[in-house]
């Protein structure tokens, strides 16, 4: 039986996703567990994901959407279903009464780390799937194969296969001493001020990657480089890579085609930003780890 305190430990099993026997045989095992996503959305109950046993609920199976095989969890297999094509899913016999269909970018923080990462593990294989419905050497229609984890082009002439994108993308807290440089984009929420970030371009180093993407956006120069830790961030299918850097200098040229404003905030700013008119992201994000580590620096 599902215990839904227990701790999720998911064993991907690539080794399993080209084995068709063994996945239709999980997918008739009533042990055998089902992630409801819906346009993004997650099914959650009681700050918990609200996965279903196969066995209650197998007429889900019977609507048209994308079903990926995420591995095995200790009581048996995990599939994610995207039910995007209804119109009313938890009015679905099988999810009425279940719990709510919740953004995983408001609610992550308040969700258990494993439940989280099963959570943008299924999203982000959906975005890529929705995004990759045709070849994109040849433009004829794709089909999942290996459990959902690869699209084959149906052109038996091209046969292309094509695979989960994960665009590597950098984000840094720069600091001169008991100063962090931190910028605002326009559409983020009004007082929202954030670490620095972008996108690692062909043909550079991570390390280089944050040197250009600071000094692009707010003309500031940085040394000193240090990997902080790294974040999976499906939103929609990035992996941040997160780092520490030191400013060499400390006049502001933001760039307005990325930044709205960019400032040097004091530690103890940045220690009550509410107080100061401003907040910062929670730890959910990286963002929010990076700013944290080097409060506690001193």
């Amino acid at each position: 039986m599902f215990d839904r305190d227990a701790p999720l430990v998911l064993d991907r099993a690539a080794h399993l996703r080209k084995d068709v026997d063994f996945l239709q045989a999980e997918l008739r095992a009533g042990e055998s567990l089902i992630l409801p996503s819906w346009r993004d959305l997650s099914l959650v109950a009681d700050q918990r994901l609200a996965l279903l046993p196969l066995g209650q609920a197998s007429s889900l199976l019977e609507h048209d959407g994308e079903l990926i095989w995420l591995g095995k969890l200790p009581i048996g297999s995990c599939f994610a279903l995207d039910l995007s094509a209804l119109t009313d899913p938890l009015a679905h016999p099988a999810l009425r009464g279940r719990g709510e269909l919740q953004d995983l970018r408001l609610i992550g923080a308040s969700l258990p780390a494993e439940h989280a990462a099963l959570a943008a593990y299924a999203r982000g294989l959906f975005h890529w799937h929705r995004r990759q419905l045709h070849c994109g050497v040849c433009g004829s229609a794709t089909a999942a194969r290996c459990g959902g984890h690869v699209r084959a082009c149906r052109n038996e002439s091209c046969a292309t296969e094509h695979f989960p994108r994960t665009d590597p993308a950098i984000i840094v807290l720069v600091s001169d001493g008991d100063f962090c440089l931190l910028g605002r984009q326009s559409r983020w929420p009004k007082g929202m001020y954030s670490t620095l970030a972008g996108f690692v371009e062909p043909g550079e180093t991570i390390e280089e990657a944050v040197v250009r993407e600071v000094h692009e956006e707010s003309g500031v120069r940085v040394a000193d480089v240090r990997y902080f830790k790294s974040q999976p961030w499906p939103f929609p299918s990035s992996l941040m890579l997160g780092f520490m850097a030191t400013a060499t200098s400390r006049e502001i040229q933001v760039d307005r085609d990325e930044l709205e404003d960019a400032q040097w905030f004091k530690r103890e700013q940045v220690r009550d930003p509410k107080a100061h008119g401003f907040f910062t992201p929670g730890t959910f994000a990286l963002s929010g780890q990076l700013i944290e580590a080097w409060l506690a620096e001193r």
